[in-house]
């Protein structure tokens, strides 16, 4: 799929123009917005399951290599628990570290099967998901974020890194890329050597999720200064 060529961009405004309607949906008509992430949370999680019970169909499964422990595996089950349990943790976590990774992962999609296989297929609707569910939950004001959610999920992704970064180093594997960069170029080579870059990776990561949160901090002022007015008028109609 070339890059940004006509398939890729119908692909990302097809995601885009979901996510605006969801959204419209969940603020116009708040009844809509329980079948909405149950829907939306059901689709995630099963296209997930499918997904893995065909990939170790095909390629075994091969403890400790093949195993869902990247970033966008942890982001996408926080994302599909958010939308079916709606809690408010899992969907702050799955904002700014689901946008970070998934929304970057969209832009530049790294492929391994040509489109329209099965692999690429899966690739966009995962990443997809991954994407819509928090804009969903945080736009659609069946989640706002709350006070101090960048530096809870921001702690929650140094856990993880922590937790994944101990399995790497008992079993030799290198999830997250936390033990060496990846043998191909990449944006890690900007970052200096290891552990240098997982340093300036993190510092990287919590400047996008400042970035992520102004415009749900300028919605939400906005959503209060005008439940503010709106209670202003009623008291001065009483």
């Amino acid at each position: 799929m070339p890059l940004f060529g006509v398939v890729h961009l119908s692909l990302l405004a097809l995601i885009a123009a979901i996510g605006v309607a969801l959204c419209w949906l969940c603020r116009h008509r708040p009844s809509a917005a329980r079948p909405i992430c149950l829907a939306l949370g059901i689709a995630l999680a099963v296209n997930e399951i499918i997904w893995w019970i065909f990939r170790y169909s095909h390629e075994g499964f091969r403890f400790p290599q093949n195993l869902p422990l990247q970033l966008c595996d942890v982001t996408l089950w926080a994302s599909a628990f958010a939308a079916l349990t709606r809690r408010h943790v899992l969907a702050e976590f799955a904002y700014f570290a689901g946008l970070a990774g998934a929304g970057m992962a969209l832009i530049t999609p790294d492929l391994w099967s040509p489109w329209p296989t099965y692999p690429a297929v899966y690739f966009f609707l995962a990443h997809g998901g991954i994407v819509l569910i928090p804009i969903v939950l945080v736009y659609g004001r069946v989640l706002p974020l709350r006070p101090n959610a960048v530096w809870r999920a921001f702690g929650m992704l140094i856990g993880f890194a922590l937790l994944v970064g101990s399995f790497n180093a008992i079993f030799g594997t290198n999830y997250m890329y936390l033990r060496q960069k990846p043998n191909s170029a990449s944006a890690l080579d900007a970052l200096g050597p290891w552990p240098i870059y997982l340093i300036a990776g993190a510092a990287l990561a919590l400047a996008l999720f400042w970035l992520l949160w102004l415009p749900a901090r300028y919605t939400e002022a906005n959503q209060a200064s005008n439940q503010q007015r709106s209670q202003a008028h009623a008291n001065v109609t009483r």
